[in-house]
């Protein structure tokens, strides 16, 4: 047990008993504790594994790699369309966490299974992602903005190539572009 995690679970307000339970079971998979993100994360060797969050209507535990675990209850939630690799079991109560110990168990080891095999989730490229026109339009008119934008982390990309895609109007969508062009030319990321 990590005092980390202890102190956290001290100050948790809306979800410490079903946190609580998650780590006792979570725990008896002999996993390492830490807290990453602000979050209780365990993991194996170093490798991040499964995470517990909680949210406004709900807590949750997030497989690091759900998307290569089998599901037979049904119970792995994949929270937007652009998360690739993570899945959530989501709960509401320590009831349902209580129901599900046993089932909870058994998909945190087939995790550490996942982990332990070595397997990857194969992502997709940032150029399997769709552009959306206004950027592509930018990118053809501002020779440096192209380079600029290749230049960035595919991580970074993505995370315009998402934000610029989000709007139904085609001038939000140019709004946008417009306003981030300083920030991708300084070679900086959304959110940076």
């Amino acid at each position: 047990m990590n005092p980390k995690v202890d102190d956290f679970l001290a100050r948790e307000k809306s979800w410490r008993e079903e946190f609580i339970l998650l780590r006792r079971i979570i725990l008896d998979c002999e996993l390492s504790e830490d807290l990453k993100w602000g979050q209780p994360c365990y993991s194996l060797d170093g490798k991040n594994v499964v995470l517990m969050h909680g949210f406004k209507e709900y807590c949750a535990l997030l497989f690091m790699k759900g998307s290569l675990m089998k599901d037979p209850n049904g119970i792995l939630i994949q929270q937007t369309e652009n998360v690739q690799a993570a899945r959530q079991v989501r709960f509401t109560s320590a009831q349902e966490i209580g129901k599900l110990a046993k089932t909870l168990k058994a998909y945190v080891q087939e995790a550490i299974r996942i982990e332990r095999a070595g397997l990857k989730v194969e992502l997709k490229k940032t150029s399997d992602y769709v552009m959306p026109q206004e950027l592509k339009s930018a990118l053809d008119l501002h020779p440096a903005l192209k380079t600029a934008f290749e230049a960035l982390t595919p991580g970074r990309q993505r995370g315009y190539i998402y934000y610029f895609s989000q709007p139904k109007q085609a001038s939000t969508r140019e709004a946008r572009v417009e306003k981030l062009m300083p920030k991708i030319l300084e070679g900086l990321g959304l959110d940076d």
